[in-house]
């Protein structure tokens, strides 16, 4: 298991964001996923738990005599730990020493609980002006659904995004990863990341609603526009989109999965003049392949059918027409770009996700998994606690 060293060693270069303090009351994945891509970064994130601990400890697999899950080890990576009992005056008392002087806080209470404990905006900003308060809820802070339970498969369905899901006249599906919280901590990350440099330019702090149904409503391109202006629905295409046809998964003769997707003019001329079909007029725009989709892909899928993938994807390469076999996680471990572009890092014994996006002059690093329980409570507290000390005297 992690020990309890000091969870954050000297870096060889500073991260883009050294010198900003966060402080991290939320749990499961959307608010600490956004806590993480801070961290990442070089800011110091301290995630203060509850007695219990965040919940994400026990969910999903758990490595042999670990006691925390992989998803706990990824989601919570570069982040100090410490446990405190809000219900308690102690608690309450170490969580404003934590958040004196701190740039950002983080939340996924329901609306109205964190102002219960005496820690609303209002009271946060009135003691630390610059701060930025980031709440991620379920679906938002006000509105009917306000203090309904709110978690991805919920916004998944209300968003429109579950409704595309499936087989043609099949039932609409759920993403078989947490997508929607996935998407909402990139999206919490982002609108941090801009309230801060608005306070670095005013000084002036300020209040962040972000929620699971909003980010994935966001994702669904122009599908309003298509109904508001046009009436359109969207109908359920399998892996495919109404705009990209020839577009989707195929079987090939040795039993291989590949995807190919035709999303430029340009590339859906060269794939229709591999496959034999580049001077039919039925095919030739954007429109008549989409009018005509059933033909094309019927064509397109017994093409790949009838020869294994190898022909196939060097075939589609040599047009310079976009491909990719479907990698499973064994492929994706195996495969040479993944390793090329490290991808994949290894930390306290743990492979997980490397950093989301490089930087040429202040990279982000994943310096520790997620800490055991209550890891550095005493360390993180005490420090504090000197530091008011100085402060007063």
């Amino acid at each position: 298991m992690t020990d309890k060293a000091d969870p954050e060693p000297a870096r060889e270069t500073p991260g883009p964001l050294d010198g900003i303090r966060v402080v991290e009351l939320a749990t499961v994945v959307a608010g600490p996923g956004a806590g993480r891509y801070l961290a990442d970064y070089g800011a110091e994130v301290i995630k203060v738990e509850g007695p219990n601990g965040d919940p994400t400890r026990r969910m999903g697999w758990t490595g042999p005599d670990e006691t925390d899950s992989y998803f706990w080890k990824l989601v919570n990576r570069n982040k100090q730990v410490v446990s405190l009992d809000l219900k308690t005056e102690s608690g309450q008392r170490n969580l404003w020493s934590l958040l004196e002087g701190a740039d950002v806080l983080i939340e996924n209470m329901r609306p109205g609980k964190l102002e219960a404990l005496g820690f609303g905006p209002d009271d946060l900003q009135r003691r630390n002006p610059k701060m930025v308060v980031l709440r991620v809820t379920g679906f938002g802070q006000d509105g009917p659904y306000a203090l309904h339970p709110g978690f991805a498969t919920i916004a998944e369905a209300m968003s429109g995004f579950s409704n595309l899901l499936g087989e043609a006249g099949g039932q609409p599906l759920l993403p078989p990863v947490a997508l929607t919280d996935e998407v909402t901590a990139l999206v919490g990350a982002f609108a941090t990341l801009a309230a801060l440099r608005h306070a670095e330019r005013t000084g002036e702090g300020q209040t962040i609603d972000v929620n699971l149904l909003t980010s994935m409503f966001q994702i669904m391109g122009p599908l309003p526009s298509a109904y508001a202006h046009m009436g359109y629905l969207q109908p359920r295409l399998g892996s495919g989109i109404p705009y990209t046809v020839p577009r989707g998964t195929y079987r090939c003769a040795d039993g291989v999965w590949v995807a190919i997707s035709s999303s430029a003019d340009s590339i859906a001329k060269r794939v229709l003049a591999l496959v034999g079909l580049g001077s039919d007029d039925r095919f030739s725009t954007f429109q008549g392949r989409s009018r005509n989709r059933e033909a094309l892909e019927v064509y397109v899928a017994d093409w790949v059918a009838s020869r294994p993938s190898q022909e196939v994807i060097r075939e589609f390469r040599r047009v310079d027409a976009a491909i990719a076999k479907v990698l499973d996680m064994k492929d994706i471990f195996a495969d040479e770009h993944y390793r090329a572009r490290n991808m994949i890092t290894q930390v306290d014994g743990v492979a997980m996700q490397n950093v989301v996006a490089g930087f040429s002059k202040t990279p982000g690093r994943v310096r520790h998994a997620g800490r055991p329980f209550d890891a550095d409570t005493k360390a993180v507290l005490d420090r504090f606690a000197a530091t008011s000390s100085k402060a007063e005297s």
